[in-house]
């Protein structure tokens, strides 16, 4: 078994892992399903150039920004942001695991799951 399959197969348990505490917390399941595509508009960016497109696209698949939004919804007890950080984080699983990755500006398909 080889490094890239590994790292899908990873993914793959973490969106499962994400889906199931997502019902365990008694979230509607047809909002999650819904919300599940919402961080590809980051994709927005490539209409400008690749640069920028793959900048954009990082910033909305990286596992930074929700892993601070599910912080702050667990700190300050809001649901909503915690519904959102779990999808988000789903996304970013269930990309990482079809492996779709963090992108380069030189080319949309050049992705950090291929380099590995």
């Amino acid at each position: 078994m080889n490094n890239q399959l590994i790292v899908r197969i990873e993914n793959g348990i973490a969106f499962l892992f994400s889906f199931y505490i997502y019902v365990q917390l008694d979230f509607p399941i047809w909002l999650f399903f819904v919300l599940l595509l919402v961080p590809d508009v980051t994709m927005i960016g490539y209409a400008w150039n690749h640069k920028i497109g793959a900048s954009i696209y990082n910033l909305g698949h990286s596992l930074i920004l929700p892993l601070i939004f599910l912080l702050f919804a667990i700190f300050f007890k809001v649901d909503t942001l915690l519904l959102l950080s779990i999808i988000w984080l789903a996304h970013i699983f269930i990309d990482r695991f079809f492996g779709y990755g963090l992108k380069y500006p030189d080319n949309f398909k050049h992705t950090h799951i291929q380099e590995i």
